[in-house]
């Protein structure tokens, strides 16, 4: 058998891991769901930890660049390929995703989504995105990270989609007085089984356009050893930009670029794209972040 064919995987392989991801889930969904319904800080702090054993299961090395803002709240932005970038964050970030409301109504995975306490929005209705901007900021305001995909949609893995700007409204919320932080993350699959990935492997991470879920799915479980590289950015806050186009402008501009880094093999070049807000405003400053090695397609 040759490498490449290693790497594409084995029904065995794929039979394994999905008995072994199920298994993991179904332990875990009643407590969970008792935490959330007693209003327990387990509901908080449980999902990092079962997304951490999600990655593992799926062979998903998960490989961190940058420093992760410690504590919260924090707004994190990121690019959106694949319903594996659920667990990929999920396992890094101590927080709740914000997605499309279809994805609450979807067999089994909307169950899971519930429980990590996703934020649901309506990204067609105009009309309610103030309730979406007082959704979230309650969250916000109660001290909750969230994570949120502003393409609005998942992408082919190779690009970054432009940002909406609409819910980066969010960002001139003031917590304790202070202008919220918003990290960007980039997301990147980079090799299979050590690999180059390459335009024709990623559709194998990558869930987008018309792909049905289950088939893609299955694959998934089958493959090799991913390797899912995660970059976070300098944080900033919406004092530093003239307004949230400008701030998803930028937004948009680090996460592309960190992702055309990784999928190039050069995570390491020169950055490109500006990172930082302007001189007259102070980013937050980050804490280290622990470097460690249930879908939400089409998030808002």
């Amino acid at each position: 058998m040759t490498r490449t064919a290693r790497a594409l995987g084995s029904s065995g392989r794929g039979a394994l891991r999905l008995s072994l991801y199920l298994l993991w889930t179904l332990l875990l969904i009643p407590l969970q769901a008792l935490a959330v319904a007693r209003g327990w800080r387990l509901c908080r702090t449980l999902p990092r930890f079962y997304h951490r054993v999600c990655t593992r299961l799926m062979g998903l090395d998960v490989v961190v660049r940058g420093e992760q803002v410690a504590g919260g709240p924090v707004l994190f932005v990121s690019n959106h390929s694949s319903y594996l970038d659920i667990s990929v964050l999920g396992s890094l970030i101590p927080g709740s995703f914000v997605a499309k409301t279809e994805v609450g109504t979807w067999p089994f995975f909307g169950l899971l989504a519930r429980l990590q306490r996703t934020v649901f929005v309506e990204r067609k209705a105009r009309t309610s995105v103030d309730k979406q901007r007082d959704d979230i900021g309650g969250r916000l305001d109660a001290g909750d990270s969230l994570i949120l995909f502003p393409e609005g949609t998942s992408s082919d893995g190779n690009r970054t989609l432009p940002f909406k700007t609409a819910l980066f409204a969010v960002a001139a919320r003031r917590i304790d007085g202070r202008p919220l932080t918003v990290q960007p993350v980039s997301v990147a699959a980079t090799r299979l089984d050590g690999i180059p990935m390459g335009i024709a492997f990623r559709p194998f991470y990558a869930w987008y356009g018309d792909m049905d879920l289950v088939p893609h799915l299955w694959q998934a479980f089958r493959l090799g050893g991913m390797t899912i590289e995660v970059e976070f950015h300098p944080p900033v806050t919406i004092d530093g930009f003239s307004s949230r186009k400008a701030l998803a402008d930028h937004c948009q501009r680090v996460v592309a670029d960190g992702v055309a880094r990784a999928i190039s093999g050069r995570p390491d070049a020169p950055v490109r794209a500006k990172e930082t807000a302007p001189q007259e405003t102070a980013s937050p400053t980050p804490a280290s972040a622990p470097a460690i090695s249930d879908p939400a397609h089409g998030s808002a």
